[in-house]
């Protein structure tokens, strides 16, 4: 098992040019999104939100606001990853839900709602503080979505080469909501893949004994 992870690491590369006529089954998108929705997140927030676009006419809306990068029409399923604003304010009664998963009585769920809540005071500060820490986990639940697309041979490419504003406004987002942290385009590779090019071991392991 530990060599067929590795084969996808090294199969799995940034992706710029997708087969077009290359289509992902349901079964293997739905696969991939299971992934990402088993993700680890702080607090078991799920701070996310993965909006699928399958159409090609909101493919091709959007793609000027995404450098022109053709990876965004070109691809099967284009993933956009929100991250949640509002959800995760206590004043929402969002985080009491998520705690309230586990049976619990009520005087634990007041702690961990009072443990959360102080914890995060400066980081749910303002939206902007917000979107900083639920961003950097949505990039937790991106990763292993293509480290799971790669492990049964679907590429992807990960990109943050966007207009932020104008692409939140291009797709309707309430950004008191949802603000965009990163896209990830899903396909097959037209071309074969270039030469896997990593620092060594050396240059990137330091281990503390």
């Amino acid at each position: 098992m530990k060599n067929k992870f590795l084969d996808a690491m090294n199969f799995r590369h940034a992706c710029k040019m997708f087969d077009e006529t290359k289509k992902i089954s349901e079964e293997d998108l739905n696969y991939i999104l299971e992934v990402g929705r088993k993700s680890p997140s702080s607090f078991g927030m799920e701070p996310w939100k993965f909006l699928v676009i399958q159409n090609q006419e909101l493919k091709e809306k959007i793609r000027p606001f995404c450098w022109n990068q053709p990876q965004i029409t070109d691809c099967s399923d284009l993933v956009i990853i929100l991250a949640r604003i509002e959800d995760v304010k206590p004043s929402s009664g969002t985080p009491a839900k998520r705690f309230a998963r586990r049976e619990m009585p009520q005087d634990k769920l007041d702690f961990y709602l009072d443990i959360y809540s102080k914890h995060l005071a400066d980081t749910l500060s303002t939206d902007e503080k917000i979107y900083c820490w639920t961003a950097r986990q949505c990039y937790i639940a991106a990763a292993n979505m293509m480290t799971g697309a790669a492990f049964i041979g679907i590429d992807s490419c990960p990109i943050e080469g966007f207009e932020k504003e104008n692409l939140e406004k291009a797709l309707n987002l309430d950004t008191k909501k949802y603000q965009i942290a990163v896209l990830i385009s899903f396909g097959y590779r037209l071309n074969e893949q270039s030469k896997q090019l990593r620092l060594s071991k050396e240059e990137v392991v330091e281990i503390i004994k």
